[in-house]
Formats: C-alpha cells, sequence, structure tokens
C-alpha cells in the first residue's frame, strides 16, 4: 500500500514531506553544531526550525488521511 499511496500521491503531500525532512534536518544539524561549538543563540535558533518541520509533518499526515478517508469512501 506505501508504494502506491507514494506512486499517486498528490504534489502537495510530497512538497510537505519533502519540507519537513529537510527543515527537521537542518534544525537537528545547526542544533548539534550550536552545541558542540558552545554557540548558545545558534542551539535555541534551530528549535523553531525543527518545530515548523514537525507541524509540516503534522500537515502531512493530516493531507493523507484526508485522501485515505476519501479513498474509503468510493
Amino acid at each position: 500500500m506505501l508504494e502506491e499511496f507514494w506512486a499517486t500521491a498528490s504534489t502537495s503531500y510530497k512538497a510537505l514531506v519533502f519540507s519537513a525532512m529537510g527543515l527537521i534536518a537542518v534544525g537537528l544539524i545547526l542544533s548539534i553544531v550550536g552545541n558542540t561549538s558552545g554557540n548558545q543563540g545558534l542551539a535555541i535558533a534551530s528549535l523553531p526550525i525543527i518545530g515548523v518541520g514537525l507541524l509540516l509533518h503534522v500537515a502531512g499526515l493530516v493531507v493523507r488521511g484526508q485522501k485515505i478517508r476519501k479513498s474509503y469512501k468510493k
């Protein structure tokens, strides 16, 4: 089912998934660099980036859930 869903997934869903993964990855990298270098400002600045990535992830789950619900109703 997962392969079929990804093949038929909308462009908006794919954009949400890749944006979420990218923002979370950037936020984690900034957090690691900030904490290892002792740059507290960079470590704190990474938290909103991770948060936005998580919100996009949740939005992607909502989009996917709506598509699955619509397919069950057919």
